[in-house]
């Protein structure tokens, strides 16, 4: 366990803050979850999400990928009649 460190709460905006020492490890934009017992706070940080890959800027920087066909979504007919209820009246 690490020493414990001190520091003021002090407002920002219409929100309240608190200053975490570099030291700490904490970046900026860091997405902590803060928890509160009995007048005691914890802060963690939050799970982090897997980032996603974009790769919608590079689709025509390589002309010779051509896109794979959709053999699977193949629409075989289908008998709609059989949905219809008759009347029961």
């Amino acid at each position: 366990m690490s020493n414990p460190i001190k520091t003021k709460v002090f407002k920002s905006g219409n929100s309240l803050a608190v200053r975490l020492p570099k030291s700490l490890g904490a970046v900026e934009g860091m997405e902590m979850v803060v928890r509160e017992a009995r007048g005691t706070f914890t802060f963690e940080p939050a799970d982090a999400q897997p980032k996603l890959i974009d790769l919608t800027g590079i689709a025509g920087s390589m002309p010779w990928l051509k896109p794979l066909p959709r053999e699977d979504f193949d629409d075989a007919p289908r008998d709609w009649h059989l949905l219809v209820t008759p009347d029961a009246g």
